[in-house]
Order: structure tokens, then sequence, then C-alpha cells
């Protein structure tokens, strides 16, 4: 094992083919960025075993209730990520897991209901500025690929009612289900009822409101089958 890879497995980044273009200077700087990160989690999990001791966690970064949190080992909690875990089952969060940037997960709407709360499984990025919204619940598989501004939003609002005031009609609940190896583009929005089943693809800002089956290549508003992978 050569410095690079060495420097690199100290980054969280193990078995990690490295472009040959990249300097030795831009490899120390993300060393040092890590090794921050590394001291924050252990700060963090300190006292709290659902928290491994070995996760990296950013600056700026909020997590509210954290007796309902669990977060596996390797795991990168970037900066800015924000999570209040109020809920019925909190926020559990499996092994080498990345929340990028400025992502936020909140678990309940309103102090009147708390929310159902958040699972998302082993090795699933991802990147900046995505939204959970988990009042009715979300889970999420393994080795799911999600690209950046993913908005989930797992509560309806009832409005049939004509002689009442939206807002004072209730919400409905169905919960969210992403399954494994799913690839999700650029600002997908996931509605509650939304749910896919392993091996899915969607395409970039495609508003997803139904069940979709395995394998299928998804867009539109509102999301459709457009094919599925084994086609040409």
């Amino acid at each position: 094992m050569n410095v690079k890879q060495k420097l690199l497995k100290i980054a969280g980044k193990d078995n990690f083919e490295l472009d040959e273009n990249i300097n030795f200077t831009y490899i120390l700087r993300l060393c040092y960025k890590y090794g921050c990160m590394l001291i924050r989690g252990k700060l963090i999990s300190l006292f709290k075993t659902n928290i491994s001791s070995n996760i990296f966690v950013g600056k700026k970064v909020k997590i509210l209730d954290k007796s309902k949190v669990f977060i596996g080992n390797k795991c990168k909690l970037h900066d800015g990520v924000y999570i209040d875990a109020l809920s019925k089952n909190g926020v559990s969060i499996g092994d080498n897991v990345v929340l990028g940037r400025n992502t936020r997960i909140e678990c309940t709407g309103g102090l009147g209901r708390i929310g159902k709360g958040v699972k998302i499984g082993n090795r699933t990025t991802f990147a900046n500025d995505c939204f959970f919204g988990a009042a009715g619940g979300i889970e999420v598989g393994d080795d799911v690929v999600a690209g950046q501004f993913i908005r989930f939003h797992s509560e309806n609002h009832e409005y049939s009612n004509m002689n009442l005031l939206i807002k004072d009609q209730g919400v409905i609940h169905k919960g969210i289900v992403i399954g494994n190896n799913c690839w999700i583009g650029a600002s997908a929005v996931f509605l509650d009822g939304a749910k896919l089943g392993d091996g899915c693809v969607v395409a970039a800002n495609a508003v997803v409101t139904k069940e979709f089956p395995d394998n299928s290549v998804i867009g539109g508003v509102p999301a459709k089958v457009l094919k599925f992978r084994n086609e040409v």
C-alpha cells in the first residue's frame, strides 16, 4: 500500500482507485478534512451507544433527540446536516451511508401527532441539499445512489370537504419506500404513497406519486414507466 492509499484509508476511502492526475497536496487536504470530521464524530458518539464512534461529522451538523438516532459504522454527515429524530421509530442509518451538505431529516410535521421516522440502508449515498419529510415514514434500501435536491414528502392534506378549510381537514400518511440498488436523479420529488422496487432508475426532476415495479426506468410529472433496464 503506497502513501496515497494509506492517506485515503485514513480519510475513509477504502479500496478506492485514485485518478493519477490528483496531486499529493489535494490528498493531504482531504485527509485533514476527514480527520476533523472523525474527531467530531467521536465527540457526538460519547455516551451514545446507538451512534457508532467511527463516523465522520462535518461542521454545523445538528442532531435533535439523539436517543432516537441510530448511526452505523463509517457514515459521513457532511457540513450543515440537520436531523430532528422526534418520531415513533426514530432515525436509523446503516453502515457507510453518506448524507450530503445541508441535507435535512425532519420526522414530525406538528407536535399534535409525532411522525413515524426514517430508515436508510447500508452503502446508500445522498448528495447535497436533500430533504426528508418523514411524518408518514420513509424507508430507503441498500446501495441507493441519489443526486442533489432530492425531496421526500410522506404526508398529504385532505381537501375534499368543501365546507371546511383545507388546513382543518387533517392529513394522510401512507409512507414512502425506496428499494435496493436504485439510482435517483437530481431534484426528483417523492410524494406520500410513492414506492420503488429494487433496481429502479428515476430521471432528474421526476415527481413520483405511486408504486413502480423492480428495474423500472421512470420520469416525468407525474412519473411514469419509460422502459425497463433490460430493454435497449
